[in-house]
């Protein structure tokens, strides 16, 4: 299994960005199809964006197609996650997530290993 941890969450007012990271450990981070789920209160966890394992292809919920962008450095073992335009329906936990399956990995049961999360509040 590979180890999770993201960065870069926060407080931004609506129409702004941020940008999350998440850091892997292990040498096999390019074996990995790696994307993001979201989790607000009282709802079920979501997809959010997948990137295939070399970086090549990026796959996108309608919600966020067009504000969000996905990309990944196999040399630096990490996965980024641009944010703009944000609305207060992005608000929610946002988590890393690796997969041995091959993109895209729309539901939380093909997530093989999870990062802890990381909070995303937007302000209207």
């Amino acid at each position: 299994q590979v180890q999770l941890v993201e960065s870069g969450g926060g407080l931004v007012q609506a129409g702004g960005s941020l940008r999350l990271s998440c850091a892997a450990s292990g040498r096999t981070f390019s074996s990995y199809t790696m994307g993001w789920f979201r989790q607000a209160p009282g709802k079920e966890r979501e997809f959010v964006a997948a990137s295939s394992r070399s970086g090549g292809n990026s796959y996108y919920a309608d919600s966020v197609k067009g504000r969000f962008t996905l990309s990944r450095d196999n040399a630096k073992n990490t996965v980024y996650l641009q944010m703009n335009s944000l609305k207060p329906e992005d608000t929610a936990v946002y988590y890393c997530a690796a997969s041995s399956f091959c993109p895209p990995i729309r539901s939380p049961t093909d997530i093989g290993s999870w990062g802890q999360g990381t909070q995303v509040t937007v302000s209207s």
